[in-house]
């Protein structure tokens, strides 16, 4: 598969389908996401937007179709295996170890990736795209705000260079000033290569640094374009304009 410019996508969904038990959740969802590009996902609640960033990642197997990851079939593998080939997905909410410091969590996923080698420059790298995280090394995450956590959610893994980064629902329940720092960093992941796949319910936020959108409604590819094309149809391809724009 293809981009139409002809440029090989480092991530492609490819006819894919998935279902929760007798519950159909994706219905034959296909689009590329080419290398060092951010693809916004965004769609009404329940429109299949996690369940898109679950399926690339293997957390949630795919009933039909094929999910290529830098040209290898990896529909089949397993969440860890994915990871390793080059494919971050941080989830909805803010998944730290509360009971952990700011830096033990990111000493954890820094040196699962990376071995002693390369800690203290990835600590280094994570503190400058969060500096509050830096203040805050020593306290327990636990004891963070809701935004806090979500930065350092995202510190876990935007550091380590991956091909690919899914992030879900990004700016959930995060005050405007956190979320204009959380974009901050993602334009800075950008700029070193990652391709992003944001999903996200705001649109107009991941509309300012999108370089394409993808629009489901109830599962299915709804739109699949620029974002120009979108912002005039968005009302209509969501049908009813559920969809938040802050």
């Amino acid at each position: 598969m293809s981009t139409a410019t002809g440029v090989v996508p480092v991530l492609a969904l490819e006819g894919v389908s998935a279902s929760y038990g007798p519950y159909r959740a994706l219905f034959d969802v296909t689009f590329a996401v080419p290398p060092a590009a951010v693809v916004a996902v965004v769609g009404a609640n329940g429109a299949g937007k996690s369940t898109v960033a679950r399926v690339v990642s293997g957390l949630v197997p795919a009933s039909a179709g094929r999910v290529v990851l830098k040209g290898c079939d990896v529909t089949h593998r397993r969440a860890f295996e994915i990871t390793r080939m080059g494919l971050a997905h941080v989830t909805e909410g803010r998944s730290v170890f509360g009971s952990l410091t700011v830096e033990e969590n990111l000493v954890l996923a820094f040196r699962r990736a990376l071995g002693r080698g390369g800690l203290a420059e990835a600590l280094e790298r994570a503190y400058e795209v969060f500096p509050r995280l830096g203040q805050r090394r020593g306290q327990l995450a636990g004891t963070l705000s809701g935004g806090e956590q979500r930065m350092l959610a995202l510190a876990r893994v935007l550091v380590l260079h991956q091909d690919v980064l899914v992030v879900d629902e990004l700016s959930l329940g995060l005050a405007p000033v956190v979320v204009d720092e959380v974009y901050e960093a993602l334009g800075t992941v950008r700029t070193g290569g990652t391709a992003l796949v944001l999903i996200e319910q705001h649109v107009n936020r991941a509309f300012t640094i999108a370089d394409s959108v993808v629009v489901l409604h109830k599962g299915r590819v709804a739109y699949d374009g620029d974002v120009a094309g979108a912002e005039e149809r968005l009302d209509e391809l969501v049908l009813g304009g559920s969809t938040a724009k802050p």
